[in-house]
């Protein structure tokens, strides 16, 4: 086997491999193995033709090439290890030649990460103050989920939940049918297209209404945009939420009940004011790990961008199949070619990954570890709040040593950003209190790129069912629900 150095960064290596015959003869035999059981050979038992006439009878080339998925990864690996180098992910492969095998791999090195005088930063946290007038607006809102819906004898309102047959027609075609539908028309509300809610305020109870809406040009579902909507609706009912006074009969209704009034304003007082501050500590972890990625300077292979990339469209692609959507139906609803998505994503992926590179470093400089022993003890955190059916499952899904990688970069990332705001406040080593990670950081901090990392994506509005029953649906839901 010949290796040689085509370049050489300090952050990637591309090396020739050729191999030569003798290189390649143990695994044309493993693949003679392979493919001899699958043969129906004339004269031979099948299995036990020899090699040669194995060769003769399919070619020599079919063998290389079945053989090939094991011989590249197995030579590069031998060949990394001989030059004594260690790839930071997966090198990238491409077969040059077949008779004999010759290949070229990318090899990405170790990313170079100076923090720069970020040890020097300092920052202060915003304190968290929560006024009566947001107390008052929870209460209001637990007030319009605790009411029930009541018939009127008024014309339609914003707000109210409405009873509806509705039928709408596009070009001939029957887009939406439903009969005795609950709806809720707000501003806000777009199903089943834009501006159908705001036709039917005013309207009374057993009214028939004809109207045409017009699809806006930028809809998602670019067949659609443009175009007319035909509907034809009947208002079967009207009904209203009937708001209760709030006093402390309202409190005592409220969850598991309160003695009064005062007593429910403190409790969403203490409520909101844990959110408020939990908010607060994961503004100011981004804020600390912003000022860390200001001050960094980074190095690193082109590829590990690339694969950045190609992960992220991996993670959109199981979101779209979990809404039984595929990246080409997607791509046609937003009016992107994949190589446009590609380059949407490359900003959001580059920052990903420098995140996760400059946090890496930063666990290095302070000596950082997860013992085992935390791995642990986080584990049977998790199954002390599982039921007693489920424990086991649990128990042997977490021995699996993904699933503790997943556990060790968890407590890893909280770990260091736990460090990271003690520095920026200027604080010695366990002087503040532990933080815990927002998701973003997370998933963007684990100890390889893209390992974990989520994407906020905005489903198409056409995946969702153009049905005009689901906004009403979940109000009412929303009004059998406490505080």
């Amino acid at each position: 086997m010949k290796v040689t150095k085509e370049s050489s960064t300090p952050v990637e290596i591309i090396l020739n491999v050729e191999m030569d015959t003798t290189d390649e003869d143990p695994y044309i035999d493993r693949s003679y193995r392979r493919t001899v059981g699958r043969l129906n050979i004339p004269g031979f038992r099948k299995g036990k033709a020899p090699r040669s006439i194995v060769e003769s009878y399919v070619g020599r080339m079919a063998l290389v090439q079945d053989a090939l998925d094991f011989m590249i990864p197995e030579t590069l690996n031998q060949a990394l290890q001989d030059e004594e180098i260690q790839a930071f992910v997966e090198p990238r492969v491409e077969v040059t030649e077949l008779e004999p095998v010759c290949f070229t791999a990318t090899v990405p090195l170790e990313p170079t990460v100076d923090l720069g005088d970020f040890y020097s930063v300092r920052l202060e946290k915003e304190p968290v103050e929560i006024s009566e007038e947001e107390v008052d607006q929870v209460l209001e809102r637990i007030r319009r989920e605790m009411a029930p819906w009541e018939p009127v004898s008024r014309p339609v309102a914003f707000g109210d939940l409405l009873n509806l047959n509705v039928e709408g027609e596009m070009d001939g075609e029957v887009l939406v049918n439903d009969q005795e539908v609950d709806y809720i028309p707000e501003s806000t509300n777009v199903l089943p297209f834009p501006g159908f809610a705001e036709h039917l305020e005013g309207t009374e109870e057993g009214e028939h209404k004809e109207f045409v809406v017009s699809v806006p040009e930028d809809y998602p579902r670019t067949e659609y945009a443009g175009k007319d909507v035909a509907f034809k609706v009947d208002v079967l009912s009207i009904k209203e939420r009937a708001l209760a006074e709030l006093d402390d009969e309202f409190a005592k209704g409220v969850g598991d009940g309160f003695d009064d009034m005062a007593a429910l304003r403190a409790h969403i007082l203490e409520r909101i004011t844990s959110e408020a501050e939990s908010q607060a500590d994961q503004a100011f972890q981004k804020q600390s790990l912003n000022s860390l990625l200001e001050r960094a300077t980074i190095t690193a292979s082109d590829l590990l961008l690339e694969r950045e990339i190609q992960n992220m469209q991996e993670e959109r692609e199981r979101m779209l199949r979990n809404q039984r959507l595929d990246l080409d139906t997607y791509l046609s609803y937003v009016g992107k070619t994949e190589e446009e998505f590609q380059d949407e994503l490359r900003p959001v992926a580059e920052d990903r990954l420098n995140r996760m590179l400059v946090v890496r470093k930063l666990a290095q400089e302070e000596g950082l570890e997860v013992e085992p022993e935390e791995v642990d003890a986080e584990i049977e955190s998790i199954l002390a709040g599982a039921t007693e059916e489920n424990v086991g499952a649990m128990r042997r899904a977490f021995n699996s040593e993904g699933t503790r990688d997943s556990i060790r970069a968890s407590l890893m990332n909280q770990k260091v950003m736990a460090r990271l705001v003690e520095i920026v406040q200027g604080q010695e080593p366990g002087e503040g209190s532990e933080a815990e990670p927002d998701s973003d950081q997370a998933e963007s901090e684990d100890a390889t790129p893209a390992a974990e990392a989520s994407l906020e994506t905005d489903a198409p509005e056409a995946a969702e069912d153009n049905s005009t029953n689901q906004e009403g649906q979940s109000e009412t839901e929303e009004s059998n629900e406490g505080a």
